[in-house]
């Protein structure tokens, strides 16, 4: 089964920017739909943004038009680009497709 490594998060003041990555320990080609979810302190985790081979996208009314996913089949990666991030999207951010495993999450912190 294909593992899922997440990384990129940390701290970041309100209005910047993180990419995260999702690496998968091989071929996420046949994986239809990859995701990100974030969970924070308290609450359900909850979708961020997902894509469907080739291309369609989801992304929840909170963070759409600020974050973008998006796949290389060829890296085996998903990233999530962050943009204009605001305290509220502190959390841990997971990323699993479909079939896989949770993976261990990255902590993105937005604070002053």
């Amino acid at each position: 089964q294909v593992q899922l490594v997440e990384s990129g998060g940390g701290l970041v003041q309100p209005g910047g920017s993180l990419r995260l990555s999702c690496a998968a320990s091989g071929s996420i080609f046949s994986i239809n739909t990859m995701g990100w979810y974030r969970q924070a302190p308290g609450k359900q985790r909850e979708l961020v943004a997902s894509i469907t081979w080739p291309l369609s996208t989801y992304y929840a009314n909170s963070v759409q038009g600020r974050f973008t996913i998006s796949r290389d089949n060829a890296k085996n990666t998903v990233y999530l680009q962050m943009n204009s991030l605001k305290p509220e999207d502190t959390a841990v951010y997971y990323c699993r497709g479909t079939g896989t495993d949770w993976g261990q999450g990255t902590q993105v912190t937005v604070s002053s």
